[in-house]
């Protein structure tokens, strides 16, 4: 009986150890995996300070976004934290369901014009990793023939995504090298990928950053007008700008 109960402690102890290390393991897996397929996504640097995981939560600090080439500025996003809630079953499944995103104070860095800047530079670029992942069109007569797109993975639901206390950092031609920070207001969005059985990264990744994009630009330039009525035309000529940048996107991944 003595050695049977030392038996079962010496394997609780090689239990423990095990979790430990396969939770060490997954952390650095998913450091890894970030910065090794976010540039992919935004053809930009990406750097990840800290992962925690649990059994159904993710937890991220320091996540940095590098600045496209061409601009001065050493990044464009830094978020403060990021919450991951996953439903734990559903990534034995065809797509993996994330109950909540939540980014906390995150700081955005907006660099050049009111209407081509480092923010509509990087949408440009996921958008087009977006794009080159969505499924070719199976219509046409050669399309057996037709080289497969690349593969995008496991795919995602999203019940909720929330960024909150996030502010811009102002870096602009129209300031003269002055400063201004702007404050946005929370961004909420829900249900992505539900209604059409999920989406990849990449589309998540351009979805979201099209909303912060938008609000982003509604907010600096109502900010700038308020500075000077000098702007009003320019701040207008911006939205235009904007809503060309991003029309389209908000259909590219609309179920046909």
């Amino acid at each position: 009986m003595k050695k049977l109960v030392k038996i079962l402690a010496v394997l609780v102890v090689l239990l423990v150890i095990a979790l430990i290390a396969f939770v060490i393991f997954i952390d650095k897996a998913v450091k890894i995996g970030v910065e090794t397929v976010g540039p992919k996504v935004t053809q930009t640097d990406v750097k990840l300070d800290s992962v925690s995981i649990s059994i159904r939560s993710m937890k991220l600090g320091g996540l940095v976004v590098g600045n496209p080439q061409g601009y001065k500025m050493p990044h464009a996003l830094q978020l403060g934290s990021v919450a991951v809630d996953v439903n734990p079953m559903s990534v034995f499944g065809e797509k993996i369901v994330v109950k909540s995103i939540k980014v906390l104070a995150p700081e955005i860095t907006l660099e050049g014009g009111l209407k081509d800047n480092n923010l509509t530079k990087l949408l440009e670029n996921i958008q087009a990793t977006a794009a080159a992942v969505a499924p070719a069109p199976t219509d046409k007569k050669d399309a057996p023939e037709a080289k497969a797109p690349a593969q995008p993975g496991k795919k995602l639901q999203v019940d909720d995504f929330l960024i909150s206390g996030a502010k811009v950092h102002l870096k602009m031609d129209l300031l003269a090298g002055k400063e201004m920070t702007v404050n946005l207001p929370d961004i909420h969005l829900k249900d992505l990928g539900k209604s059409e059985g999920g989406i990849t990264p990449a589309e998540l990744t351009s979805r979201v950053f099209k909303e912060l994009l938008g609000s982003t630009t509604t907010a600096v330039t109502s900010a700038i007008a308020n500075v000077g009525k000098v702007v009003g035309d320019a701040a207008k000529g911006a939205t235009e700008g904007v809503k060309k940048a991003t029309k389209g996107i908000g259909d590219l991944f609309k179920k046909k």
